[in-house]
């Protein structure tokens, strides 16, 4: 058979399969029991309401659908298929506490993995069960130093940028709070030093930094890969540089596993390597030592490539949420002064510049702005789930159909995806009330009795997500943060350092800030330092 025949025979089979697919969406856009559901009308087949959807920033659209067509609707996905959206928070609570029913769709499971390999945050099921290592607080107490110690190294370098250019200084803190990260969970999560703060070049920073850019367009390439598992050999844009990140990841995660191996070796020697303490608290030490537990059953302890999946997890979910909630946090404070103020006055009362877990934790307006950025703020603005097999939503408010019916229960065919709206309900209106969208810290200090509704793991809020699949890091992620907020607002004072309406969020995977006005620049938060005068 010539070249010509074969490619003949390819774009056949290629187009036999594209006319299945298409057949099939109409046949289960026919029979599917979303089509009673009030929703926006939709101007396109192939992109149906996504390219709305990616042009607004996040949450934002899905919240006027809420107010104009009520809590539970429907709206088109790509190619006409219909998408259940719900911010009903019995709906949403089934939906997570059900993770054998409602899973990550298989074309989420990819895109993730081509940057997290398959890790905790990838696999399903009982896979999922024995990869989910313990983040506990005995642990996070442990590492507190380290987080201390890395914002007291931010804060060094950030003043010396300011005095570069005198009295105060243009920072752009997005870039130096993830090179700070980085080098935390370098440290807390595998023993090693990064040093990312001291180097003006980061082979890991710039990797991260190519694999979480935002765009500002949406492109077909990559949604047909996502789609067409058959067609993932097709080349777009930015797939070297991509590649290349990736490379550079799984190289040091090698290094890093096997560096932690070799640790756990010595240390059960009792002996020391290149003379260094080996005393191993690190998250991976952690995670391989209970793997080798005599008191673990063979069939549950991880391979080698199993372990492995796991450090890229760490790497990204260990340090970019907490750069990009920090950032919000600082930008937060620039528009409001007086609660910059007030925060700063509380943190300039604690005597000490090396705080505990316990002395962060003990501070009740820096938990308030905390949880009141990750509120407002959340680095991760939706998440996606699709039914494994069919089932029946209950609804906590009944809605009416397109028929005027009222419905308590939803029936859900396999197949089905849903939007989990995590910054939609941390700030709608009928739990936080009408100033949801505000961010206001004082509302901690009595919170509605409706907000004991939200399915949350942490703080009544979606942040974490809930359930079985809820976010396995987050009291490392607070602490963190908490003792970046403490260090660099008691040493500046923050002002925004472009006009707001010039910042806007774009997700890849998380919220990141960009410029309207420079988008080509990537990535950014410019801030205006200056230092406080301590008397």
């Amino acid at each position: 058979m010539g070249y010509q025949q074969i490619f003949l025979a390819f774009l056949g089979a290629l187009g036999f399969y594209i006319s299945y697919k298409v057949a099939k969406v109409l046949y289960d856009q026919w029979i599917s029991p979303l089509r009673v559901l009030r929703g926006p009308p939709s101007s396109s087949w192939m992109y149906g309401h996504m390219k709305e959807i990616y042009e607004a920033e996040n949450s934002v659209l899905h919240e006027k659908w809420v107010e104009e067509y009520g809590s539970t609707l429907t709206y088109k996905s790509y190619f006409g298929s219909n998408r259940f959206y719900t911010t009903d928070v019995k709906a949403i609570n089934h939906i997570l506490m059900n993770d054998y029913i409602y899973q990550k769709s298989e074309q989420a499971r990819f895109s993730l993995s081509q940057i997290l390999g398959n890790g905790v945050l990838v696999v399903e099921e009982d896979k999922h069960k024995q990869q989910n290592p313990a983040f506990g607080a005995a642990q996070i107490r442990e590492l507190t130093e380290i987080f201390v110690d890395k914002s007291i190294e931010l804060r060094e370098v950030w003043k010396r940028e300011v005095n570069k250019q005198g009295e105060s200084g243009r920072v752009e803190v997005l870039s130096w709070l993830s090179k700070m990260t980085l080098d935390v969970i370098g440290q807390a999560g595998f023993n090693y030093k990064f040093d990312a703060l001291a180097n003006s070049k980061s082979e890991l920073n710039d990797a991260f930094s190519t694999l979480f850019q935002s765009s500002t367009r949406m492109t077909i390439i990559p949604l047909i890969k996502a789609f067409v598992p058959a067609l993932r050999f097709l080349p777009s844009d930015g797939d070297a540089k991509a590649k290349s990140a990736m490379d550079t990841m799984k190289r040091i995660a090698n290094e890093l596993l096997r560096d932690s191996k070799m640790g756990l070796m010595a240390e059960d020697n009792n002996t020391k390597v290149e003379q260094k303490s080996l005393k191993r608290r690190d998250l991976l030490s952690l995670l391989l030592r209970a793997n080798t537990s005599k008191d673990l059953p063979a069939h549950q302890r991880m391979s080698d490539e199993d372990v492995m999946a796991q450090v890229p997890t760490f790497l990204v979910a260990g340090h970019e949420t907490t750069s990009v909630a920090t950032t919000w946090a600082l930008y937060a404070l620039t528009l409001e002064p007086k609660i910059q103020d007030k925060l700063r006055e509380e943190l300039l009362a604690v005597g000490t510049d090396n705080p505990t877990m316990d002395e962060l934790n003990a501070l009740p307006y820096l938990d308030a702005v905390v949880r009141e950025t990750l509120r407002v703020h959340s680095p991760v603005g939706s998440t996606m789930r699709v039914a494994v097999k069919d089932d029946v939503i209950p609804l906590g408010k009944p809605i009416r159909d397109v028929h005027g019916n009222l419905l308590d229960g939803i029936r859900i065919r396999k197949g089905q995806s849903f939007l989990i709206p995590i910054v939609a309900l941390n700030r709608d209106k009928s739990i936080w009330g009408d100033d949801a969208a505000e961010f206001k810290p004082e509302r901690w200090e009595n919170i509605p009795p409706t907000v004991g509704q939200v399915p949350g793991i942490w703080g009544n809020m979606m942040t974490f997500l809930g359930g079985p699949r809820a976010c396995i890091g987050y009291r490392f992620s607070l602490v963190e943060m908490k003792a970046l907020l403490f260090t660099l607002i008691r040493a500046f004072e923050f002002k925004l350092g472009v006009p707001k309406e010039d910042l806007i969020k774009k997700s890849s995977l998380v919220q990141r800030p960009l410029l309207k006005s420079d988008p080509g620049a990537g990535n950014q938060m410019p801030l205006i330092l200056n230092p406080v005068n301590r008397i």
